[in-house]
């Protein structure tokens, strides 16, 4: 494990583009050099939290508490490195992993928190028929859409991959601790932040990224015209992805942003697993971690 990139993990946020940029220039010991020594220009960015977080924990104890969560702290060039995450324009410093890393061969479905019976059906139903395919599902980990999704995935004995807002031990939302178990039973918890560390708001946006770089496409499933999904579908976009939308009713309001997505030509409409599997690329061998 390395405990310069671990101390670095804990004390910055995640998808900062500066310190990512600054890890990969200098490295990890000449940052936390520079920082201990304020060789940064406090007045510019927040430098002086970084370096009263970096003071607040020891790094024999941030790898005490990741060891303890039974988890994995995972960085570039280690063989569970998802190469996909090099992608993004801030990929994280690290990353823990508890469970199997993802596949190559995924997708992400993603939608709102409050869905009708009909978008919790369509979930359930794509999960099922993607992880029947050999296929694994990436979401969130949070109520509705996700849920239905990671479901869905399991009870077709699917792999299923939730990439949480949270610690994977202060794991979020509480009401799906049981899930998260399930999960664990033949796929991973995925975080950018320290095993104990608490959901904040900030970092739901933030983890979208890693969602629509993990998979081979999006598929939004119900989503409201401004929602967290529609920014999740932002990102896979950004990274040259296939972003896909389901239909509704054209009275829902959770389809409002399914249907701003394919009216704007921002995704393709899909109303069967067999049409989304038209649009998959062919390969996903960037995508994963190595298989050897």
């Amino acid at each position: 494990m390395n405990l310069a990139l671990l101390r670095l993990f804990f004390a910055t946020d995640p998808g900062d583009k500066f310190w990512t940029a600054e890890v990969s220039e200098r490295g990890a010991e000449e940052v936390i050099e520079r920082i201990e020594s304020t060789g940064y220009v406090s007045s510019k960015r927040s430098f002086e939290r970084v370096r009263k977080r970096l003071q607040e924990r020891s790094a024999a104890s941030l790898e005490d508490e990741v060891g303890k969560s039974g988890g994995e702290f995972v960085t570039r060039g280690d063989t569970k490195w998802p190469h996909a995450l090099d992608d993004l324009l801030s990929p994280p410093i690290g990353i823990i992993i508890k469970g199997s890393p993802p596949r190559c061969d995924s997708v992400a479905l993603v939608g709102t928190r409050n869905p009708t019976q009909y978008g919790a059906r369509i979930a359930s139903e794509f999960s099922s028929g993607f992880a029947d395919r050999g296929i694994e599902i990436i979401s969130g980990g949070a109520y509705g859409i996700d849920t239905h999704a990671h479901r869905g995935a399991i009870a077709a004995e699917g792999r299923t991959t939730a990439v949480l807002a949270s610690g994977i031990s202060a794991r979020y939302p509480a009401g799906n601790e049981r899930l998260f178990e399930e999960i664990l039973a033949n796929g991973s918890l995925i975080s950018e932040v320290m095993p104990n560390e608490k959901a904040r708001p900030e970092r739901f946006l933030t983890r979208n990224r890693l969602i629509a770089a993990l998979s081979r496409a999006t598929i939004v499933i119900e989503a409201a015209f401004r929602s967290g999904s529609l920014r999740t579908a932002h990102d896979a976009s950004e990274l040259m992805k296939v972003v896909l939308a389901v239909p509704g009713p054209i009275t829902s309001p959770t389809s409002d942003g399914c249907h701003r997505l394919i009216g704007e030509r921002c995704a393709e409409i899909v109303t069967s697993v067999s049409d989304a599997m038209e649009f998959l690329p062919q390969s996903a061998c960037t995508l994963c971690i190595d298989d050897a």
